[in-house]
């Protein structure tokens, strides 16, 4: 007995550690806006897209000495393209012409969207359960962005820019866990940030120009939405895109907005209500409903908790 559930638990933990290391990715992007806030010019974001994939690429490449081979090459630049020079460049025009809480709510529909392409290109289904997990998911998210309502129009061509983001990283997220069986997470996260890097490079220089001179706080504030915010982000994210369901990983990234809100709180002194709290709640019940390590984990711990009770009403009959 003592065995047995020895190894549950130590499969239980490795699965759980795995949800744990994908979720830094999305807890670390809710930290973005805070930061880019606090320390980096607001008509700059090109500019800020560019530093925090381009130079923590190159460095990866030189410490890891490997360029691509073969198909690798033409992967790259679509994977880099997808899931951050186009994501990037879209989530700009969505900027500039949307509303900040109505632009934020098109993050809620990405786990559904990630589920149908994952469906359309690796035929992967996804459970009840984890479709369930998204539209909880999206509802906490829509308490926790749009609760103090929003100014403005709608923006049809801002609404398009905002869902072509999402659908533009999506993709590139579906692809790389089919095309990943054949290399390292860590190789093929480098080669996307040079890509996706090199893809934004000439965009930045037409339309923002020359570089802008920063103090030492906005150096810093890049060094970290480089070496953490992408190079650690994108590694955790792609590891649980190699060994969990596209759909399970993307529910994890409702977490975004969940820290993002924290963060806006502690650092910005923004509001924070009862609604807020609501909305927390749903995303990370979600995030827990998604995932089938914790489903299995609930389903062992009852069915222990039944044979116990089993046991202990016949001795206590007998007595």
């Amino acid at each position: 007995m003592s065995s047995v559930e020895g190894i549950s638990t130590q499969k239980k933990l490795g699965g759980l550690a795995l949800v744990a290391v994908t979720a830094i990715a999305p807890v670390v992007w809710g930290s973005t806006y805070a930061v880019t806030h606090l320390f980096l010019p607001p008509d700059r974001p090109l500019f800020a897209g560019v530093m925090r994939i381009l130079p923590v690429g190159l460095l990866m490449v030189a410490w890891q000495r490997r360029l691509p081979r073969g198909s690798w090459w033409w992967r790259s630049v679509v994977l880099g393209t997808l899931t951050m020079g186009l994501f990037v460049a879209l989530l700009f025009v969505a900027a500039i012409r949307l509303p900040s809480g109505l632009g934020s709510t098109m993050t809620a529909v990405a786990p559904l969207i990630t589920m149908g392409l994952a469906w359309a290109i690796l035929r992967e289904r996804s459970t009840p359960a984890t479709v369930v997990a998204s539209l909880v998911g999206a509802l906490g998210v829509l308490l926790l962005v749009l609760e103090g309502g929003y100014e403005g129009g709608v923006d049809p061509v801002g609404v398009l820019a905002s869902l072509g983001a999402v659908t533009s990283a999506s993709a590139g997220f579906v692809l790389t866990k089919r095309w990943t069986v054949d290399e390292s997470v860590l190789v093929v996260t480098t080669w996307q940030l040079v890509a996706g890097g090199l893809v934004l490079l000439p965009f930045m220089l037409v339309i923002e120009g020359a570089p802008p001179a920063l103090p030492v706080s906005g150096w810093i504030a890049l060094a970290y939405l480089g070496f953490v915010g992408s190079g650690v982000a994108y590694v955790a994210w792609f590891t649980g895109l190699a060994s969990m369901s596209a759909g399970a990983v993307a529910v994890i990234g409702l977490l975004n907005p969940v820290a993002g809100t924290l963060l806006g709180v502690l650092l910005l002194g923004e509001p924070f209500g009862p609604i807020h709290l609501v909305g927390m709640a749903l995303v990370l019940g979600s995030v827990v409903l998604a995932q089938p390590q914790v489903r299995a984990a609930l389903r062992i711990q009852r069915k222990v908790s039944t044979r116990h009770t089993v046991e202990v009403c016949p001795s206590t009959t007998s007595s």
